[in-house]
């Protein structure tokens, strides 16, 4: 399922949660992490439950992200947040395949006394730190949970100590590394990190387009305003499926003919680009279902 914005919200402010789940966003992602204050956490994570409990209708996917495993919060979160009406566990600065096999281990116990399908709530784990991008392949394979992976600039800028800047110069690397290692493990397309600057909507847009060049699937967004400029870059547009189809419909008359590469309009095609080009109308006919079963 294509992923193109996942929206984080605090899941103590109702009013914020209420606005997501009616939004236009991909998925929500229920934050009891960093949004939650240290002494909120508690009775933060307290709602979680019932507001599973309530969800009804159409409405984005819904994710929970728990505290990383290296804290007393984690064990916790995720006896609150694995039960029905949850499609996934955003799991931060993940560092190693351990810590994956770890949460997949708990998960699985809850999805058998809660009459969940095995397997059933997907493991997103955040790439945040150095020790985690260094292990980003053993991560990315330690769990069938693991459909996907995410990169954090936030906290992998502070670790390593580089400056979180537009246009991402220092985590570059990072980010396309997160492609790569999805890619050979065989996962869908990454999560790129969010944008900090709310009220720069242009570099966002910009940002975003930067990353559907560098390979990624969608984008986390940390307001409403962010999802529509998202959704639009990580959209194929009419004019891209229409060239797609173009290029496509001529390289199969060329390979019918005995050629495997021909020029369309001053363009070489051959065997990758044509199949480019298919990938783009498939994801353009496998529209995001924006209605979760609960």
């Amino acid at each position: 399922m294509t992923m193109r914005t996942m929206l984080f919200t605090p899941v103590n402010h109702a009013r914020h949660v209420e606005k997501a789940l009616g939004g236009p966003a991909d998925a929500v992602i229920l934050d009891l992490e960093d949004a939650v204050a240290s002494e909120e956490k508690p009775a933060a994570r307290a709602l979680v439950p019932d507001l599973l409990a309530s969800l009804t209708g159409a409405h984005p996917r819904v994710f929970v992200r728990v505290n990383a495993l290296t804290t007393a919060f984690a064990y916790a979160d995720l006896m609150a947040a694995v039960r029905a009406g949850l499609a996934g566990i955003v799991l931060p600065k993940v560092e190693s395949s351990q810590q994956v096999v770890t949460a997949d281990w708990l998960m699985s116990q809850l999805e058998v006394e809660r009459g969940l399908l095995p397997g059933s709530v997907e493991l997103l784990p955040i790439i945040e730190t150095a020790a985690g991008l260094t292990r980003l392949d053993e991560i990315a394979t330690a769990s069938r949970r693991v459909r996907r992976l995410s990169f954090g600039a936030g906290d992998f800028t502070l670790d390593t100590n580089m400056e979180w800047t537009p246009g991402n110069e220092g985590v570059l690397w990072a980010r396309v590394r997160t492609v790569v290692a999805s890619r050979a493990a065989g996962l869908a397309a990454p999560i790129d990190t969010v944008y900090p600057t709310l009220s720069d909507a242009a570099g966002f847009e910009t940002e975003a387009r930067q990353a559907r060049r560098l390979g990624f699937e969608g984008k986390l967004c940390l307001h409403p305003a962010q999802v529509d400029i998202a959704n639009t870059v990580f959209t194929e547009t009419e004019t891209e499926v229409g060239d797609a189809r173009r290029v496509l419909e001529a390289f199969e008359r060329a390979v019918a003919a005995g050629s495997a590469s021909i020029q369309l309009d001053g363009r070489f095609i051959d065997y990758p680009i044509a199949e480019r080009a298919r990938r783009l109308i498939e994801a353009r006919r496998s529209s995001p279902v924006e209605e979760a079963t609960v």
